[in-house]
């Protein structure tokens, strides 16, 4: 672990992270150097957003909350443990997989993790914005590629298994549609 005080002498790195997006860009006074594909909070595990400083860097990290998970290379940003680190799952990198952190390759956290040492994390500073994209979990796993458009205008009393029911039901015109 290392203790974070360091002079305010280095670049200024800004680390955005855009949630809709599901991507990191990371500038080094000013200037755009790298954009990464990132995941962050799945369903009922939100990433906060807002802007942030690192608190404590640790460069072999093993969570203790998630099965002792490795998470190299992480940048820990809130007092309730969110941090930025590295990854093996980078077949889900570009969509929401964690549960709150913001994963990135092993390599790109490597990198992201020597720079703000270099520069120091006083003078680092993560914005975090978007919202979590909805229905992104479907992407590539079951129902992916299905035509789910129908649903939209599901009627339970005359498509579903309310259909054929009493006879005081009666459907509800509604204005433009048929």
């Amino acid at each position: 672990m290392v203790v974070l005080s360091s002079p305010g002498i280095g670049a200024e790195i800004a680390i955005s992270v855009d949630k809709t997006a599901q991507r990191m860009t990371v500038s080094v006074d000013g200037e755009e150097r790298y954009s990464w594909p990132v995941s962050t909070g799945m369903a009922d595990y939100a990433t906060p957003t807002g802007a942030f400083t690192p608190s404590r860097l640790v460069k072999q990290h093993y969570s203790r909350e998630w099965d002792n998970a490795p998470m190299p290379y992480s940048i820990f940003f809130t007092d309730a443990g969110h941090a930025i680190h590295g990854s093996h799952a980078t077949s889900r990198l570009g969509s929401p997989a964690s549960h709150g952190c913001i994963r990135l390759s092993p390599g790109n956290a490597r990198i992201l993790f020597n720079l703000v040492m270099a520069e120091g994390p006083d003078n680092t500073r993560i914005v975090i914005t978007g919202v979590d994209p909805i229905g992104t979990a479907l992407r590539g796993g079951y129902g992916a590629g299905r035509d789910y458009s129908r649903l939209t205008s599901f009627d339970p009393l005359t498509d579903g298994i309310m259909a054929g029911g009493s006879a005081t039901r009666q459907r509800r015109e509604i204005p433009g549609r048929p």
